[in-house]
């Protein structure tokens, strides 16, 4: 488990962050606008990946009927467990999963790499998704809209795939995982100060059952 320093220094950080939203914003549209935003990045990620699901099924199993839901039950309780205080956000959608991951927590300005602090925190992300494996996992990255819009979308594709490989690292089976670099196609709120700019540089995890 990680140690006290690291988990103050992330609530710290994702404390800093959510007190920066600009106003104009009120939670209830804040949270209509990311689950707006969640729902096209995932129909995206995973609506087409029929033969992807099957393959993932034939190697690590699948789920059906009402074992879709406390499998997902199960799972949720098991990232907030372990995710708890680092300003990584669990986030339910039916029987879908999301992990919503601050890129500021997890990169340096325009680089990919994982900064070395983090890994206990992906550490826990993959023994969870080790235990829970009859999932497709879609790793999706998002930039504000500063800069090119190409490097945006390259810097964003190289960070999905940068988690990725930590993630295969730590022993996620790779037929289950796909990434996705966004750029900034897909902000969660305007991109009208470096606030919100902050918002809308993240990582996402989507999670979805396997079922038959």
């Amino acid at each position: 488990m990680r140690s006290s320093i690291l988990l103050v220094s992330l609530v710290s950080a994702g404390l800093v962050l959510s007190g920066c939203a600009s106003t104009e914003y009120s939670n209830t549209s804040k949270g209509a606008a990311i689950g707006a935003v969640a729902g096209a990045v995932a129909g995206k990620a995973t609506g087409n990946h029929k033969n992807k699901r099957l393959a993932i099924g034939a190697a690590v199993g699948a789920l059906a009927g009402a074992a879709v839901g406390s499998y997902m039950d199960k799972q949720e309780k098991a990232l907030n467990d372990e995710l708890s205080g680092t300003g990584v956000k669990v986030v339910r959608d039916g029987d879908k999963l999301r992990l919503d991951i601050p890129a500021q927590l997890t990169f340096d300005i325009n680089r990919s790499d994982i900064r070395s602090n983090l890994f206990p925190v992906f550490n826990d992300i993959a023994k969870v998704l080790r235990d829970y494996e009859k999932t497709m996992l879609v790793i999706a990255g998002h930039t504000d809209d500063t800069g090119a819009y190409q490097y945006n979308m390259n810097l964003s594709q190289a960070r999905a795939n940068s988690v990725k490989q930590y993630l295969l690292a730590q022993g996620i089976k790779e037929i289950r995982v796909e990434t996705q670099g966004y750029g900034p196609s897909y902000p969660i709120v305007s991109n009208t100060s470096e606030a919100n700019r902050a918002l809308n540089r993240r990582v996402e995890i989507h999670i979805e059952p396997i079922v038959n």
